[in-house]
C-alpha cells in the first residue's frame, strides 16, 4: 500500500468531531534548496505549528498534511489535527518533481474528504499551499488541468509561492490564483500568516467569505510579479 493511501482511523473523529479545514502543503525540497533556505523553511515550519498549537478552535480544527517533492514525492505528515502536528526536518537534494506532488496532493485531500463525509464531520474548503524555488522536473499540465476544475468547483483554493529562483510564468500557469514571491526567504512571516489565515476560516462558518490579509500589501511577505 502506497504511504499516502494508508487508511485513516475513525478513533479520531470519535474524539474530536469538529468541522475541519484541511490544508495540504506541498514543499520543495530539491537540490537548489540547500543551505539557508531549507533551514529558513523548517524554522517556518515550527513556527507554523507553534502558532496555531496556540489557537485552542484551529488547533482541534485545522487539518495538516505535509507532501514533499525533491528525491522523490513523500507524504512526510498524514493528515491530522494540530494537535497531533509535528513538523518535520526537511533536507533537500534531487530534482523538482512538481506535477507529481500537485496531483498526490489533491488525492490525498479527496481521501480525506471521504473520511469526513464518512464520519459525519464537517469541512471548509480545502487549502493546497505550494512552495518552490524552482521549475518541475515532470509534467505539470494535467495538476494544472485539476487545480482550475477544483478552483472552478470551490473544492479547493490553491496558492502557489515562488522563492528566489523559482519559475513564476510557470507558476502563474500552475495557479488559477495570483503566484506569489516570497521576499527573501521570509519563510517565518509566510507561515505566521498562513496560519493566522487558516484560524481566522477555522473561526468561521463552513462556506463563509473570509477577509484575509493581503501578503503582497507593502510590509507584507510576497511579491506580485
Amino acid at each position: 500500500m502506497e504511504d499516502d493511501q494508508m487508511p485513516f482511523g475513525d478513533a479520531e473523529f470519535a474524539d474530536n468531531a469538529e468541522q475541519r479545514c484541511p490544508c495540504v502543503l506541498l514543499l520543495d525540497t530539491s537540490g537548489s534548496m540547500q543551505g539557508d533556505a531549507i533551514d529558513q523553511l523548517n524554522k517556518g515550519l515550527a513556527t507554523f505549528a507553534r502558532e496555531l498549537a496556540g489557537d485552542s478552535l484551529a488547533a482541534k480544527r485545522v487539518d495538516i498534511a505535509v507532501l514533499t517533492f525533491g528525491q522523490k514525492v513523500d507524504t512526510v505528515c498524514q493528515f491530522g489535527a494540530v494537535e497531533t502536528f509535528q513538523p518535520p526536518l526537511l533536507a533537500a537534494g534531487g530534482g523538482t518533481p512538481m506535477g507529481e506532488a500537485v496531483e498526490r496532493g489533491l488525492d490525498l485531500l479527496e481521501a480525506r474528504k471521504s473520511q469526513y463525509r464518512e464520519n459525519g464531520i464537517a469541512y471548509y474548503r480545502p487549502w493546497v499551499f505550494l512552495i518552490t524555488d524552482g521549475a518541475p522536473t515532470d509534467k505539470w499540465q494535467r495538476a494544472a488541468r485539476r487545480i482550475a476544475d477544483a478552483e472552478h468547483r470551490k473544492q479547493v483554493a490553491f496558492y502557489a509561492v515562488g522563492v528566489e529562483g523559482a519559475n513564476m510564468d510557470m507558476l502563474g500557469e500552475l495557479s488559477v490564483r495570483t503566484a506569489l514571491r516570497l521576499h527573501g526567504l521570509a519563510f517565518a512571516e509566510l507561515f505566521r500568516w498562513l496560519s493566522s489565515s487558516l484560524g481566522s476560516v477555522s473561526r468561521s462558518s463552513p462556506g463563509q467569505a473570509i477577509a484575509l490579509a493581503n501578503p503582497a500589501a507593502p510590509g507584507g511577505w510576497a511579491t506580485v510579479d
